[in-house]
């Protein structure tokens, strides 16, 4: 057994050696102190050549980011615990901006806004690492919105339709199903290729968990990435989250995949930096908000584009969701939102309370954009669907004073009726776009004229089933083309009339 002696004898050596290649040079380090700390922001004096967003780190290993700076002193915005920190606590510069883990190793995981798991699986290693805060693409590095992204949704692809590259605002009152669509749209996506990010901001735990729950037991989490600033997060972590969220949503784009964001939601995102900037002393505008409050939800919406193919080709398609406060869409965010997006779509209380869900008031929503990719079969069976739901909500109101209606009236109130119970549609259960270029056929044909209301649902899944089943292949043509051959055509109306048959023939009760 060696003696110590010899062991050292055997080190030193090696020891020299290693110092000897180390390239020792001085280093100048500014160390500032904390002037004030609490709810979430600091004050810190004595780093003069700090930068905006920089990271800062904090004596208790706390990272902040500098988002304000004066000659004398910076603000900082924490971004995890303020435990052990206080007046004269060391504060020192990194160098470094905020980044977010990148990469395939994200997908199917739970992360927080700096890309930390909370899933309780193993720490990522991204392929890099990409600064949360970049520039928009450029107007020349873009290209046309010309690919559909299929929600799902009937009442949505068919009268509101979004394409791959659009901005979409979802806003609606609080519990109106507002997150229930952008999670179907989620799970629409199983199969059609798009990478979704799904960032909730301010979000209580429990809805995080079941937004989750679902994603995993529908299968799609496996092609989402989920960033999480809950309620109980920093309110720093809440507002760099939609921005890491894009950055990871940018990755699979520059790659020249598909991506969807979904940010839930900027209400609260607006609150919480009207609670930051209120407490770093900036002056405040309308309604307390800061200045810049238009410029930030701007800069992180207008990243997302279709890129032209000396760009990848690539596209990233944002669906932000807002609250309104007693369905005023005229409020000062809502307002901001709608401005900034290519369009919204509006969820109704009154809509929701009478049990039309998904709750869209088609008369209010808008997609300044995605017409232009609807599939053709859509866009000839959908062309009137807008107007004839119109007309009809006028025509039920007129006939429920008790007037006397002539036959074409009541034949309209009929057919919308059997239309507005057609666009009813249960959660986590979208459509093909097949199914629902068959189920609006039979509309547009008068199919469903001949089945009482409350069977409308029944028909819904006889048809699927048949086009599921069928063997000549219409559906898997439909889906590939996007168009309906007069053959199909034909075929799909004979099948449609046949299943009809026995839903409108009367039950032993009636």
């Amino acid at each position: 057994m060696p003696t110590l002696p010899e062991e050292l004898g055997r080190f030193l050596p090696r020891a020299r050696r290693r110092l000897a290649a180390l390239e020792v040079s001085p280093r100048l380090e500014q160390i500032g102190r904390v002037v004030q700390v609490g709810d979430g922001v600091a004050t810190v004096s004595g780093l003069p050549d700090a930068r905006l967003d920089e990271l800062l780190v904090l004596a208790n290993g706390t990272r902040g980011l500098a988002v304000s700076l004066e000659p004398d002193r910076l603000g900082c915005i924490l971004l995890g615990s303020q435990a052990g920190l206080g007046a004269g606590s060391a504060v020192r510069c990194s160098g470094e901006e905020a980044c977010v883990p990148v990469g395939e190793s994200l997908l199917g995981r739970v992360v927080d806004a700096l890309g930390a798991p909370l899933d309780g699986g193993a720490m990522l290693e991204g392929e890099r690492s990409a600064p949360v805060e970049r520039p928009a693409p450029s107007v020349f590095e873009r290209d046309l919105v010309s690919r559909p992204l299929l929600t799902g949704i009937t009442v949505i692809d068919a009268t509101i339709p979004l394409g791959r590259g659009q901005r979409e605002l979802l806003i609606g009152d609080r519990q109106t199903g507002k997150t229930a669509i952008a999670v179907d749209t989620i799970l629409n996506q199983r199969e059609s290729g798009v990478i979704c990010v799904y960032a909730a901001i301010g979000q209580k735990d429990s809805t995080v968990n079941g937004v989750v729950e679902a994603l995993r037991r529908h299968g799609s989490l496996r092609h989402s990435v989920v960033v999480v600033a809950g309620a109980s997060a920093p309110p720093g972590a809440q507002w760099l989250a939609p921005y890491s969220a894009c950055s990871i949503a940018e990755y699979f784009r520059d790659r020249g995949q598909d991506a969807l964001l979904v940010i839930d939601d900027l209400t609260k995102h607006a609150a919480v930096y009207r609670q930051l900037s209120l407490l770093l002393r900036d002056p405040p505008g309308r309604e307390a908000y800061p200045g810049d409050i238009f410029h930030i939800h701007a800069r992180l919406l207008e990243r997302a584009a279709r890129l032209g193919a000396a760009c990848g080709g690539g596209s990233l398609t944002a669906m932000p969701i807002a609250e309104t406060q007693a369905g005023n869409l005229a409020a000062y965010i809502p307002t901001n939102l709608i401005s900034i997006t290519d369009g919204q779509i509006y969820l109704e209380p009154k809509l929701f309370y009478e049990g039309q869900k998904p709750a869209v008031n088609v008369g209010k929503s808008v997609s300044r954009v995605g017409g232009k990719t609807q599939a053709p079969a859509m866009t000839r069976l959908a062309e009137s669907l807008r107007l004839e739901y119109s007309q009809f909500l006028e025509l039920e109101v007129f006939s429920r004073f008790g007037a006397m209606v002539d036959e074409r009236t009541h034949g309209a109130i009929e057919h919308g009726r059997r239309l507005r119970a057609l666009l009813i549609q249960p959660q986590f259960d979208p459509l093909r776009l097949s199914e629902q270029v068959a189920l609006l056929l039979a509309l547009q044909e008068r199919v469903l004229d001949a089945l009482p209301v409350e069977r409308v649902d029944a028909f819904r899944t006889e048809a699927r089933r048949w086009l599921s089943d069928e063997p000549s292949g219409v559906r898997g043509r439909i889906e590939q083309t996007g168009e309906l051959s007069d053959e199909d055509r034909a075929a799909l109306l004979g099948a449609l009339r046949a299943l009809a048959g026995p839903l409108a023939a009367p039950s032993g009760r009636d």
